[in-house]
């Protein structure tokens, strides 16, 4: 059966924090499910966690009766923490992320100058998922779409007729990802967004963030088609040439995400902190980019 025949259940929460959604997907109540870039609170203020937004997913596991067979990451978020491990200890189920995730561990592992003992294998995530590699969640097919430009290892997740594209694109009156963190680039980005943009025009599409402009309602399901008719940043007829140019300039003038130095930190790690020090307590470290 072709992985885009099915039309999966979805269940979408939203993180005010981060505007963030983490999604549940699922073929209905009892069946298997796959959870898509959770969210662990975290005031960076204190460097307090909690797990707020992670419990509300486990309640809606929960009253379905589903079995989480999967923990998905669409890639190394920077600008929330991952609450993977957490629920796998509630929920059971595998984590998985983009094979390409070990480009990003070797980046910033040199940036933040992490431990020797860390690893740039992937090894810290259950499984490492290829480009067009497929797998089960339940009696859902799930394939893997290798769509790099935000970073190099982000992917999508297609389910049926469902597709959860990470960062890559934001609904259409937000426009696209950004592609100035390191290993971004807005040619690739631009790539992969047809990829995308190239499936069926009824084929659901699912925003991981929203940032409604203009105080319009929060929204994170829209179409391929309306994705190639009403996207502000690359609808058809948007050219590569004016897609980077565009994306260079505006990128120049985005400030870093607030919980970016913590959170990838973290989420290379599979959702893991850092290993405790003498004093049994776990850091973040902050570089200091002197005058």
């Amino acid at each position: 059966m072709s992985t885009h025949t099915l039309k999966p259940q979805v269940h979408g929460i939203f993180d005010s924090a981060t505007w963030t959604v983490t999604y549940v997907v699922h073929n209905g109540p009892g069946s298997a499910a796959a959870i898509i870039d959770s969210v662990l609170d975290y005031d960076h203020k204190s460097g307090r966690t909690r797990t707020t937004s992670a419990d509300k997913v486990i309640d809606y596991v929960k009253a379905n009766d589903l079995q989480v067979q999967w923990i998905l990451e669409t890639h190394a978020h920077a600008d929330h923490l991952s609450a993977a491990p957490y629920l796998k200890q509630k929920l059971g189920g595998k984590i998985g992320i983009g094979d390409q995730i070990t480009r990003v561990q070797k980046v910033f592992k040199d940036i933040f100058n992490l431990e020797p003992e860390f690893r740039l294998d992937g090894s810290q995530f259950d499984a490492l998922l290829k480009d067009e590699e497929e797998f089960r969640i339940g009696e859902l097919t799930a394939r893997v779409m290798a769509v790099p430009g935000h970073t190099p290892a982000c992917v999508a997740y297609q389910v049926g007729d469902a597709v959860f594209g990470g960062d890559t694109l934001f609904m259409p009156d937000v426009g696209t990802a950004r592609c100035d963190f390191p290993g971004g680039d807005a040619r690739t980005l631009y790539a992969s967004i047809g990829k995308i943009l190239s499936l069926p025009s009824e084929t659901r599409l699912f925003m991981c963030h929203d940032y409604p402009p203009n105080n319009r309602p929060v929204a994170f399901e829209t179409t391929v088609a309306e994705q190639r008719a009403k996207n502000i940043h690359v609808h058809d007829g948007i050219s590569e040439a004016e897609f980077v140019e565009m994306r260079t300039q505006r990128d120049a003038t985005l400030e870093m995400p607030a919980l970016i130095l913590p959170a990838v930190q973290i989420n290379i790690r599979a959702g893991e902190m850092p290993p405790k020090e003498a004093n049994g307590t776990a850091y973040v470290k902050i570089p200091i980019n002197a005058l």
